[in-house]
């Protein structure tokens, strides 16, 4: 029988091999399994995984119940091989997340966060791209819904304007999916394109779809914190607030709008989850349900369809 850090390596890459990233488990179960070789402990009890998830003081209780988390999957995955393996209890270490509530953009917020992005300033030549690679950007996110890393990954090879169709590869679990666009989001794209071109003839730029002044691919800290200043700067955010809308709500806007306007047609939300579910790269249709928990506009479409049915009943 191999030693508990072998174990956990073969259990790294049995996950890896199906698509999940295990970056922040990996750490955990390699520390753990340091934690238990110092006791000399050659199966998992749960109290030592116990011991071990409480070991950092001064911490929240969300990071010890983490903590646990990982070793639990492990000691479930372990236990087929070794049955000595003890299986901590769900809830041992009870925690619900908080979740940030979601911010729903209006289109005039919309607007003038892109027109924000357009007036920014440069002072040399080789930042002049700026303004147009964060309004094509914003937009983008806007209108298609992917993730703000997903727009960070795409390369010029992945938009497709002859056919009107995004290629995000690597998505989470390692899954590629095709998003399709508007025709005035291509007549965008092309134009950013364009000029992407003409900003970088003779000189070396990445693939990438979004460049930085350097010509290599956007870093997502400079995203965050040109967002924020331009937030800032429309009123979307104080000028001393730490919170408030985030980029990621560009998302919980597509899926809401989305549902909004099939009950305006009449259409059949419930047929419409699961396409949106596939579209925004979502696995389960739960996940997609998160987002459109906070509308009250798509509340009261919801209640509106409701009541007509109820009226038509005799």
């Amino acid at each position: 029988m191999n030693t508990l850090r072998e174990a956990v390596h073969d259990y790294i890459d049995m996950r890896r091999s199906l698509g999940f990233k295990m970056n922040d488990t990996r750490r955990s179960l390699l520390a753990f399994a340091a934690f238990m070789e110092q006791r000399q402990a050659p199966f998992i009890t749960v109290e030592l995984a116990l011991a071990w998830a409480r070991r950092p003081v001064n911490v929240q209780s969300s990071h010890w119940a983490r903590r646990l988390s990982h070793v639990l999957l492990f000691a479930r995955h372990r236990k087929a091989v070794d049955p000595r393996t003890e299986v901590p209890p769900s809830g041992l270490l009870p925690f619900r997340p908080k979740r940030a509530r979601p911010y729903i953009y209006s289109d005039e917020e919309i607007r003038k966060l892109l027109q924000a992005a357009l007036d920014m300033p440069h002072a040399y030549e080789r930042g002049a791209l700026r303004p147009r690679i964060y309004h094509c950007l914003f937009g983008l996110l806007a209108v298609s819904g992917i993730r703000v890393g997903e727009a960070c990954g795409l390369e010029l090879r992945d938009v497709d304007l002859d056919a009107a169709v995004l290629t995000v590869r690597g998505a989470k679990f390692g899954r590629d999916r095709l998003v399709p666009l508007h025709g005035t989001t291509c007549e965008v794209l092309a134009d950013y394109i364009a000029r992407r071109e003409r900003h970088w003839q003779g000189r070396p730029v990445s693939s990438y779809l979004f460049v930085s002044s350097w010509g290599n691919r956007i870093d997502k800290g400079d995203i965050t914190r040109t967002f924020h200043k331009l937030s800032r700067q429309i009123g979307l955010r104080g000028e001393t607030d730490s919170h408030g809308p985030r980029l990621y709500d560009m998302r919980h806007r597509f899926a809401t709008t989305a549902l909004v306007n099939c009950y305006r047609r009449d259409q059949d939300p419930d047929r419409l989850l699961p396409i949106l579910s596939t579209w925004l790269g979502h696995v389960k249709v739960q996940d997609t349900q998160y987002y459109l928990e906070a509308s009250p506009e798509l509340m009261r479409e919801a209640v509106r369809r409701l009541e007509s049915r109820w009226e038509d009943r005799p």
